[in-house]
């Protein structure tokens, strides 16, 4: 509704809603219309709450609801019979945190994954995440799902559908017993009923429920003190290390690179690479950091590097010590330390000549010391003149090209930029006239195959999109549904219509896997065709 302003729930946790619900009736030639929006909530204390006013604008009169007084006490224990749709959810739907280790070391990785799982005697309408685990003794790394797939499994010796929600890699930073945090999900359950609709297919009641998978906990182990090398610096898991030279011969001034560099699997991005230790003739600069590191379930992959830039300022040759760097491996409970070789950097030749440094000694050796007698010789105490002729720059032609021609610059930039950016509004204007096009196509297609949820949803979700694609001018496919959120805030949207757009991709995406009724997709499609027009016009 497009006046609708709903009550403040600052007391309650919205577990369901809003959910629309219409209406139309002819009795003796006149029309009655009514619409019902259901929120579901959960009380977040005891004591007295009172709802407040809900209000509506219709043909400028302007209507509110009386406030809502209510009690809220202890729960109370009821038994439910097994016909009873809040048994039915109870014992058909499961958010289980299943832990790859519950033992692991100190900075070694494990993974938490959290699937939603449910039988097939029930459907699932939405899913919202009401509380998000944190971990803040941990670092982590959620795996992006790209879009959820529903498998079979089976959870406590029986068969169930279910949905992987969430997947996280974690490093414990501290050791002992560590907490993780539970997720929280609101579920809107499809439950089936023994009644029928007109054209016999079953009826399914809605029935809002929140599920937690628990509080999970680990106990991490400290790293072993024996045998631990004195440089170890923290890093768990399997690794090689590289040295690398570009040039071990050159001239003095001239520049080659060191590369050190620690690849394999474990904790990369927790500990620092050894230093480079030269003497003190060559200037050593501070080096160029570069990762390439995945990270997937079995933790981080890649490899780390630290890029030096040396510079030689005198001729000899100059002993790069070999490099150590030592790591503790989980599956061998073992500590392992690897050395480099030692390099040797051969300077050639010097700017001075006359200079030479022996890499065992800081004394410097002359070769042709200068003849004293006369200390400067070498300056040259006569010059050779050349007159020029006496011609005024700005009396020639050079002068007036240099004046004019950056203008001409200018000039030339401002057509070609003005080109540019024509062609891109043509091709941004033809790509949403296209869409819009689409968009039409797709929603006319949605309405012919209300009945065949399948094709339904799919031509629903694609108007959808093809319509985010004309008036934004985005390639929604890049976007996920905040981030289509957002945007839609930053146009002035109002609130209502853009969580009502929201929700409607998110039907499209679970219906797929959950029975819808006929009534269902066909309020589904108005209010597609109604939040549409709203945003149109707030546009």
């Amino acid at each position: 509704m497009a006046n609708f302003t709903p009550p403040n729930f600052k007391d309650f946790s919205i577990i369901g809603g809003p959910n629309q619900s219409v209406s139309n009736s002819w009795i003796n030639g006149k029309r009655s219309f009514s619409k019902k929006i259901t929120y579901f909530l959960s009380p977040k204390s005891k004591g007295n709450i009172t709802i407040g006013q809900a209000i509506v604008k219709i043909n400028g009169e302007i209507y509110k609801t009386s406030p809502l007084k209510i009690e809220i006490t202890e729960a109370v224990e009821t038994s439910l019979g097994e016909n009873n749709p809040n048994y039915i959810v109870e014992n058909n739907i499961h958010l289980v945190a299943e832990l790859s280790k519950e033992n692991p070391y100190l900075n070694e990785s494990f993974t938490v994954v959290y699937k939603l799982y449910y039988s097939d005697e029930i459907g699932i309408s939405s899913v919202n995440e009401l509380d998000k685990p944190k971990f803040p003794d941990f670092w982590s790394h959620t795996i992006k799902i790209p879009r959820l797939e529903v498998k079979q499994g089976v959870y406590k010796g029986s068969s169930y559908r279910y949905v992987t929600w969430n997947k996280t890699v974690l490093y414990p930073q501290k050791i002992g017993k560590l907490d993780l945090d539970p997720l929280t999900l609101n579920v809107s359950v499809d439950v089936p009923t023994n009644r029928a609709d007109f054209f016999g297919n079953r009826v399914y009641q809605q029935v809002p429920k929140v599920i937690t998978a628990g509080k999970r906990s680990v106990n991490v182990r400290e790293l072993p003190e024996k045998d631990k090398p004195d440089k170890f610096n923290g890093a768990v898991g399997d690794f090689d290390l590289e040295v690398f030279l570009n040039k071990t011969e050159l001239k003095a001034s001239e520049s080659l690179q060191a590369k050190i560099k620690v690849k394999g699997r474990g904790n990369l991005k927790l500990f620092n690479l050894p230093k480079l230790s030269v003497p003190n003739s060559l200037e050593v600069y501070d080096p160029e950091h570069k990762q390439s590191i995945k990270t997937d379930l079995k933790g981080m992959q890649g490899s780390i590097e630290d890029i030096y830039t040396i510079v030689p300022q005198n001729k000899g040759k100059f002993p790069i010590p070999s490099i150590s760097f030592s790591y503790f491996n989980p599956d061998t409970e073992k500590y392992i330390s690897l050395n480099s070789s030692e390099n040797i950097i051969d300077v050639l030749d010097s700017p001075n000549n006359d200079l030479n440094i022996s890499s065992n000694t800081n004394f410097l050796v002359r070769k042709n010391p200068l003849i004293f007698d006369m200390p400067f010789s070498f300056i040259r105490l006569k010059s050779n003149f050349i007159s020029v002729n006496e011609i005024k720059f700005w009396e020639t032609k050079k002068f007036y090209f240099v004046l004019i021609f950056p203008f001409l610059l200018l000039i030339l930039f401002g057509i070609i930029t003005w080109i540019y950016r024509k062609r891109g509004l043509n091709k941004s204007d033809n790509r949403s006239k296209l869409a819009n096009i689409l968009a039409r196509r797709y929603l006319s297609s949605a309405k012919k195959r209300i009945g065949d949820k399948d094709l339904f949803y799919d031509s629903l979700e694609r108007a959808l999109h093809n319509y985010l694609k004309a008036k934004l001018n985005i390639e929604t496919n890049e976007f996920n549904k905040e981030k289509i959120s957002e945007l839609l805030v930053i146009k002035s949207i109002d609130k209502l219509s853009t969580e009502n757009f929201v929700k409607l991709l998110e039907d499209c995406e679970l219906a797929r896997y959950s029975p819808s009724t006929l009534v269902r997709m066909k309020e589904d499609f108005e209010n597609a065709i109604k939040t549409i027009a709203l945003i149109d016009k707030q546009l």
